[in-house]
């Protein structure tokens, strides 16, 4: 198995913990760079680590008895030193203050770097778009 194949199954896990309610796996496996940018559902791009971190304890305090269900890979691509990959990911959990799991869905698309030597996540950006819209919903609140 490569290193990046590896980072992918330990980013398929972390984000399983994430809708438990634990973000730490998740954040363990992102760049400390400034250039780090972390886009969720939950609120507008955060940009560089500490804000990252931040949004990403936000969001995930936001799920709680939750599991992974499925990460469907769209495409993977990967230089030397750069790779992503755009993945359709399904869960369930309770979210806010619910008292039953609902199914979710998130698109995702991530970017990978090598630093060091080691691949780190600099890039993630997640939304619920997974099927197709008509163009008013742009425009809806």
């Amino acid at each position: 198995m490569s290193e990046l194949d590896q980072l992918l199954e330990d980013s398929h896990s972390a984000v399983d913990a994430f809708v438990r309610g634990d973000p730490e796996p998740l954040k363990d496996l992102y760049s400390r760079s400034d250039d780090v940018i972390i886009a969720n559902p939950f609120g507008p791009p955060a940009k560089g680590w500490e804000q990252a971190a931040e949004t990403m304890d936000r969001a995930a305090a936001n799920f709680r008895e939750g599991e992974a269900i499925a990460f469907d890979q769209i495409v993977h691509y990967e230089t030397v030193d750069l790779a992503y990959t755009v993945e359709m990911e399904r869960f369930r959990s309770k979210i806010g203050g619910a008292d039953e799991a609902t199914e979710f869905s998130l698109r995702v698309t991530t970017i990978y770097r090598k630093e060091d030597g080691r691949w780190k996540i600099v890039h993630r950006h997640a939304d619920p778009i997974t099927s197709a819209r008509p163009a008013n919903s742009l425009t809806q609140e």
